[in-house]
């Protein structure tokens, strides 16, 4: 029964997650409803996860690393969209504390995790520097020129940026994205193919039978589905939230937190998943990849998208924020540097992980 139940899962999950979604779309919920929405989001999240693994296993890496961070990034596109069309408070910043917190989340909450479960399982877990050290380069080039700029920049107060310049910057960052991704999946592919104990590249990663085209085709499919219903609910739950969030007396902006750490969750099982199975390059794939993703398409999409929304576009980040950016910029060097970790550095990862969620709650 349980064998039977575990099978079907995948598929009934995202369908059910689905209908719900519609069911309560743009509706006022009530606690046994946010309360069952909640079970399921994380249920749509789990089968997520399930079907990026079966996509990924299929086209191999570093390719499989890339298809859940795309995704998750063109969804989470769409949501910011949506909740800075509808209004309300601090929409103009949404997009930079969405990026921002991708940046956090996936560099130090994810790394810091996966290292931490990789050296406690392995000892030592061992990925390559050249092609981790050249991710890290590229979410360190992208999160300066577009949320750190902006600060210091004197054509327009704020934190934002002239049309000129955000033309520029958005041009830029997709050009960043494009050349990275070619030399993922191209000439210098075997930077980020997975490593053994000894230092030699992975090629086969898994001796698990390769899925089938049709199988791979259904997961597409249905991780599409459960994507699309994490986001979905995750929005449909936000009022919930923010109704918590304001009667704790947190900053609003923390909502866009919740939700980010909601639409990364499927990455960080993911990343854990593979540091567990001592593949720690994929881990890293995972979470530079999703930062590179969030930042180079997220905030050209939001350029474009400026075009017609109402409002300033706020970018640049707080003292605060730069702050934390440039201690994981340096600590995340130190970490790669090596193309080992031990636990040690996981945890302080994970320190900095908990000092951005402290800051944003109480700041």
């Amino acid at each position: 029964m349980i064998p039977r139940v575990r099978s079907a899962a995948p598929i009934a999950v995202p369908v059910i997650a689905i209908v719900l979604l519609v069911a309560t779309w743009n509706r006022p919920l009530q606690v046994a409803i946010v309360a069952l929405v909640a079970i399921v989001l994380i249920g749509a999240v789990l089968a997520a996860v399930h079907h990026a693994e079966v996509v990924a296993h299929r086209v191999g890496e570093p390719l499989g690393s890339i298809v859940l961070a795309v995704a998750v990034t063109v969804i989470e596109v769409g949501l910011i969209i949506t909740l800075m069309i509808s209004g309300g408070h601090s929409t103009e910043t949404l997009a930079r504390d969405t990026a921002f917190a991708a940046v956090m989340i996936t560099c130090n909450g994810i790394v810091g995790l996966s290292l931490l479960l990789g050296s406690l399982r392995h000892g030592l877990p061992r990925f390559n520097p050249e092609g981790t050290g050249a991710a890290l380069g590229v979410v360190a080039t992208l999160a300066g020129l577009t949320l750190v700029l902006p600060t210091f920049t004197t054509s327009a107060s704020g934190g934002r940026f002239t049309g000129a310049q955000l033309a520029f910057i958005a041009v830029a960052a997709v050009a960043l994205y494009v050349a990275f991704i070619s030399t993922q999946t191209g000439r210098h592919r075997d930077f980020f193919l997975p490593m053994d104990s000894s230092g030699d590249v992975i090629e086969g990663g898994s001796h698990a039978a390769t899925p089938s085209t049709r199988t791979t085709a259904i997961s597409g499919v249905m991780l599409a589905a459960s994507l699309l219903a994490v986001v979905g609910l995750g929005h449909a739950v936000s009022p919930a939230i923010e109704t918590g969030v304001a009667a704790a007396g947190i900053p609003s902006t923390f909502v866009g937190v919740v939700i980010a750490l909601i639409v990364l969750l499927p990455e960080g099982l993911a990343a854990s998943r593979a540091a567990l199975r001592d593949r720690m390059q994929t881990s890293l794939n995972l979470a530079y990849g999703s930062s590179i993703a969030s930042i180079g398409l997220t905030i050209p999409a939001i350029a474009v998208a400026s075009i017609w929304l109402e409002g300033p576009l706020v970018l640049g980040l707080g003292p605060v924020q730069i702050v934390l950016l440039v201690l994981t910029m340096i600590v995340a060097t130190l970490t790669v540097i090596p193309g080992r970790a031990t636990r040690l550095q996981g945890l302080v990862h994970l320190i900095i992980f908990a000092a951005f969620v402290f800051l944003a709650i109480s700041p």
